[in-house]
């Protein structure tokens, strides 16, 4: 499936910013599931731009605007040709993990800072399907399939700085709190795993030529002699209408557009994804 997505965000300052310095994560990376046919990351103001590769692999574009201005838009388009492989059924066995082949190379991804930190009453449930599983991505499934019967979907109920617990909680929550309350429990059973951002069309059999719109995305990888994604939200792995744009260890890693102004003491900012399919 090939998808084109155009991903806008506008900021309206109240007077003038005499300076604004940013870096976007909007941009994919071709990968064993998708390929990048074509990307462009379009500024106004025009600005001053440069690019790298994070530690995680993700592709930044770190632009600044130094002409005062009172508005500014970022409009990042890419079309995507993607062709994700079946999951595949767990083989790594639980004394594995313990290597240094994993602990080790994964160290990043086993970490419980206080965004994902799993609440003791979570923990005790993730460990109980822990003991009770065969093999580490039996654990997995199980562990986020638990997160998707127990958080109901309610926008509003957190923001982007709440941690995981604040959503097991109230039982409530949006989909980077269910990532990170799975990431989390995946992590304290001794699995690594990481926070993946990108985009999923929201239709099952997507028309071509058809303009929807969307919204941007979360999910997460375990490792399991390879990156195995699953998406808790939808209780399914990721299929061909998922494109993947960043990984890290959790939202702040990959967050989309983030950066500093001078200026103006307010701003307001709205965002509009679209997707179409295109073959």
């Amino acid at each position: 499936m090939q998808l084109r997505v155009v991903h806008t965000t506008e900021f309206e300052y109240d007077g003038l910013a005499a300076a604004s310095y940013n870096q976007a994560r909007m941009t994919p990376v071709t990968t064993p599931g998708q390929i990048v046919v074509h990307t462009r990351l379009a500024v106004h103001p025009k600005p001053w731009t440069s690019e790298y590769r994070d530690y995680f692999g993700s592709h930044v574009i770190t632009f600044e605007v130094l002409d005062p201005h009172d508005a500014m838009s970022v409009v990042a388009t890419s079309t995507v040709q993607v062709d994700r492989a079946a999951a595949a059924p767990p083989t790594t066995p639980w004394e594995e993990y313990g290597d240094r082949a994993v602990a080790d190379r994964w160290t990043e991804y086993l970490t419980l800072p206080a965004m994902v930190a799993p609440p003791p009453d979570f923990a005790d449930a993730v460990r109980a399907i822990a003991d009770a599983s065969t093999l580490p991505g039996e654990a997995a499934r199980e562990v986020c399939r638990l997160v998707n019967e127990s958080i109901d979907f309610l926008p509003g109920s957190t923001d982007v700085r709440s941690p995981a617990a604040d959503a097991w909680r109230q039982r409530a929550g949006v989909v980077q709190d269910m990532v990170h309350l799975a990431i989390g429990g995946l992590r304290s059973i001794g699995i690594p795993a990481r926070y993946v951002s990108g985009y999923v069309h929201p239709v099952a059999e997507p028309v071509v030529g058809e303009t929807v719109a969307g919204d941007s995305k979360a999910w997460l990888e375990w490792w399991d002699a390879g990156w195995q994604a699953f998406d808790p939200t939808a209780d399914t792995a990721p299929d061909d209408r998922y494109i993947a744009i960043a990984t890290g260890r959790d939202y702040h890693d990959v967050s989309p557009l983030s950066g500093i102004y001078s200026g103006a003491k307010t701003s307001r900012m709205t965002v509009d994804v679209s997707i179409t399919r295109t073959a």
